[in-house]
């Protein structure tokens, strides 16, 4: 295992996340968009944005969730990680992000509200460092856990992809 993901989590002060991996919010905007200026989706005011640093690590994954906005992850360092994402239609696309651009990784990913993501090492002896901004502002009330039974029913076609990202 590369040393360097243990002194980022102990140097950024990374927590484990419900999703899997480790993080740490370090910007909430001190401004806000009000209830209503939002869409109904929201239900309550927003920061403008937020950002978290993630990191996985070996056989670490992003469990399949998703968010009511859309979120940007930006490559920091380590290996690549492959981000698969399940469109309400149950379409499925991957976006590898890592810092190889001539064999197609990218250095940023955006992941639209709505959609299912879910991501791992391409390097199971590494790690990923990455920044997360969510606009608006990430809540927790936002986050929504995927359900391996309620996925499957949904897209049976990705059964042997729900299983490995979802938990029983």
């Amino acid at each position: 295992m590369d040393p360097r993901a243990d002194y980022y989590i102990q140097k950024l002060q990374l927590k484990k996340h419900p999703e899997g991996g480790y993080y740490n919010e370090i910007y909430r905007s001190a401004e806000m968009i009000y209830t209503e200026a939002l869409p109904e989706r929201y239900g309550s005011s927003r920061n403008f944005t937020t950002s978290i640093y993630f990191l996985l690590k070996g056989k670490d994954k992003s469990l399949f969730h998703r968010l009511k906005s859309d979120e940007i992850w930006h490559y920091y360092d380590g290996s690549p990680a492959k981000i698969y994402l399940l469109d309400e239609s149950g379409n499925l696309s991957e976006i590898t992000i890592g810092k190889n651009l001539d064999s197609g990784e990218v250095l940023q990913a955006v992941i639209q509200r709505g959609n299912w993501f879910a991501a791992e090492l391409t390097d199971k002896k590494s790690f990923i460092l990455t920044g997360c901004s969510v606009s608006p502002g990430f809540e927790f009330s936002d986050f929504e856990l995927a359900v391996r039974k309620d996925l499957l029913e949904k897209y049976p076609r990705h059964e042997k992809l729900i299983r490995k990202f979802t938990r029983t």
